[in-house]
């Protein structure tokens, strides 16, 4: 395993397997197969409503606890440093364990900043290893990491080779925050699964685009975490430690970059008022 080495020493696995949109009644399973294929790094959410079958999965995977990273996120509706707090001890319930190795806010809604000081608290208790944040663009990113108490160890955000985050990327570096992808394949829009760049280099090695494509966001130093609820594919997602892209492929699905997102922009103003929405409505 490859790992990216976190700004508080802590040692996070470069692939990793995300549980978003994973139907909770097979989280479990899904997560299981994953841990027995040799993934070890899982990551959940209180909005997925699937912390319940990551916690059992991990109870009786006979992985000992000290080998798993575990990562979960703190919702909107869920903002603030009460109810923050309340909800994390919830999140460590369901998910059977003293702590997490990542705790994340979601999205950079409500009160976040409310919700981040419970977060540095309940690092400091040692309830979670690191603690950072999802979806904040540079604007936010910079202004909590500026100033809060602890740092960020992670920003996740959409990563994927047509929005490669280039500038986002090297904001985080000034703090020593880590970047971590949420759908490295961009849930297969602008044709990944067919790009002739991709399979053409990925053809060389023998591997698949999706493997080219998850080998390429590691080697920039990006920590991924594709999902898939079927065994052959978390295997083929897995298989992408044991090749090296050369720096002319590297330049070359460089050039795939478009700068703009394939998800909507949360500037938008109808993204915001979606996620305001779903922070008042959503009990998680």
């Amino acid at each position: 395993m490859e790992y990216a080495i976190l700004n508080n020493g802590v040692k996070m696995p470069m692939l990793g397997y995300g549980v978003f949109q994973v139907d909770p009644a097979e989280c479990e399973r899904c997560v299981r197969e994953a841990i027995d294929v040799g993934y070890r790094s899982i990551d959940t959410a209180q909005a997925y409503c699937n912390e319940e079958g990551v916690g059992a999965a991990l109870r009786d995977c006979g992985v000992p606890r000290e080998d798993l990273f575990l990562t979960t996120k703190v919702w909107i509706s869920n903002a603030g440093y009460e109810k923050a707090k309340a909800s994390i001890d919830r999140s460590l319930k369901r998910l059977q364990t003293d702590y997490v190795d990542l705790l994340l806010i979601h999205q950079p809604f409500s009160d976040y900043y409310g919700t981040y000081r419970a977060m540095e608290e309940a690092y400091h208790e040692g309830k979670a290893r690191a603690i950072g944040v999802s979806n904040f663009y540079p604007d936010r990113f910079i202004d909590l990491a500026s100033f809060c108490d602890v740092v960020p160890a992670v920003n996740q955000v959409e990563t994927h080779v047509f929005h490669q985050q280039r500038e986002a990327h090297e904001i985080m570096k000034e703090f020593g925050t880590q970047i971590e992808s949420w759908g490295p394949f961009a849930e297969g829009k602008n044709g990944m699964f067919t790009n002739r760049v991709l399979a053409d280099i990925g053809e060389q090695y023998g591997k698949t685009v999706a493997q080219t494509a998850l080998r390429y966001l590691i080697q920039l130093g990006v920590v991924v975490i594709p999902k898939s609820t079927h065994r052959a594919r978390m295997e083929e997602n897995w298989n992408v430690l044991d090749f090296t892209l050369s720096e002319s492929d590297m330049e070359k699905i460089a050039a795939l970059d478009t700068g703009e997102e394939v998800f909507p922009s949360h500037y938008r103003a109808d993204r915001a008022r979606f996620f305001v929405k779903r922070g008042k409505e959503d009990e998680v």
